[in-house]
C-alpha cells in the first residue's frame, strides 16, 4: 500500500497494482532526462502544464524505479492504464503532487 507521507502513490498498470515514488535518485534521473539544472527548474517544467506521452513514460518509469521496480521506459511505453491517456495523466499528476505538493500539477489532457 502506498504511503502518501513518503511521496508514494499507487497505480494500476496492465491490471497490476504498482507503487511509484519519485525518490531523490528518481528526481536526479528526471533532471538529466529533461535537461533541468536543478529541482526548481524541474518543478517549473512540470508546472507549465504541458505533458507529452514521452514525458509521462519517463515520469512513470522514474517513479516505478524509485519505488524499487526493475523496469525500463521501453516496458512502461507498452503498459496500459484505465482511462487511456487520461489515466496516465492522472497517475503523473498524482505522483507529482505527492512529490512536490500542489505546485507541480500538469494539465488534464481531456
Amino acid at each position: 500500500m502506498a504511503n502518501r507521507y513518503r511521496g508514494e502513490v499507487e497505480a494500476v498498470l496492465d491490471g497490476r497494482h504498482w507503487t511509484l515514488c519519485l525518490t531523490l535518485g528518481a528526481l536526479a534521473e528526471l533532471e538529466r532526462v529533461f535537461q533541468c539544472a536543478d529541482m526548481a527548474a524541474l518543478v517549473d517544467r512540470f508546472a507549465a502544464g504541458k505533458l507529452s506521452a514521452w514525458d509521462a513514460i519517463r515520469i512513470i518509469g522514474a517513479g516505478l524505479r524509485g519505488a524499487g521496480h526493475a523496469i525500463d521506459d521501453d516496458q512502461v511505453s507498452r503498459m496500459t492504464a484505465d482511462g487511456g491517456a487520461a489515466g496516465f495523466a492522472t497517475i503523473v499528476t498524482e505522483l507529482l503532487t505527492a512529490t512536490f505538493g500542489g505546485g507541480a500539477e500538469v494539465a488534464d489532457p481531456s
